[in-house]
């Protein structure tokens, strides 16, 4: 079976040889401090980096929230026809609404409702997720720009406090140069004082 997100419809398929031997699994790409992965199909019975049958997506747990791309259409058929999706990928499976599908498709072949209520459902939890993603992206982009902001005004301090000592050692130099200078003025005066007074008394005794 397979279901279009966008317009609920249900179309049968035969099970096969997938079933039980098949995987969705995470295949890890990227390096030690920045790993992410691809969503793939693969034979259950081939080593962990062995030959996949498909790729339907990645998944980056770097961002917030977590980024996924995924083959709705793929990863619904690799379910219908029995292939296994792993923990992790089951979880991602779930919050795309790939579990929710299968589930809504199995309920119209059984006449539990119709594909027109199916659609309704399924885009009023595609509406209601949206919403909660949402807002945690809106979170996160407020928590960035709030920490932003802090630095910017941690900068401006900074910039202050540093602004303030240099202004602090200009004037304790140039009160310095100001005393060095009143200090060579009086000692000036003082010379040419004492130099006048040597020559008063030597025009006394001329007379």
């Amino acid at each position: 079976m397979i279901i279009n997100p966008g317009s609920i419809r249900v179309i049968h398929s035969p099970q096969n040889n997938y079933q039980m031997a098949t995987k969705i699994r995470l295949a890890r790409h990227g390096h030690k401090d920045y790993a992410f992965y691809h969503i793939v199909v693969a034979d259950s019975r081939s080593p962990r980096d062995g030959k996949i049958i498909e790729r339907i997506g990645s998944f980056n747990p770097n961002t917030n929230p977590a980024a996924v791309i995924l083959n709705f259409e793929r990863a619904l058929y690799w379910v219908n026809v029995g292939a296994q999706p792993t923990d992790t990928v089951r979880t991602i499976l779930s919050n795309e609404g790939v579990l929710l599908c299968k589930h809504l498709q199995g309920g119209v072949a059984k006449g539990a409702f119709s594909q027109e209520e199916a659609q309704k459902r399924f885009d009023a939890w595609k509406a209601q997720k949206d919403a909660k993603m949402g807002k945690i992206s809106q979170a996160e982009a407020d928590k960035k720009a709030a920490a932003a902001k802090a630095l910017l005004a941690q900068e401006v301090e900074t910039n202050k406090a540093k602004a303030a000592a240099i202004a602090e050692k200009r004037a304790a130099a140039a009160a310095e140069l100001a005393a060095a200078a009143q200090e060579a003025a009086q000692e000036a005066a003082a010379a040419e004082a004492e130099a006048k007074g040597e020559e008063a008394p030597a025009e006394e005794a001329e007379a």
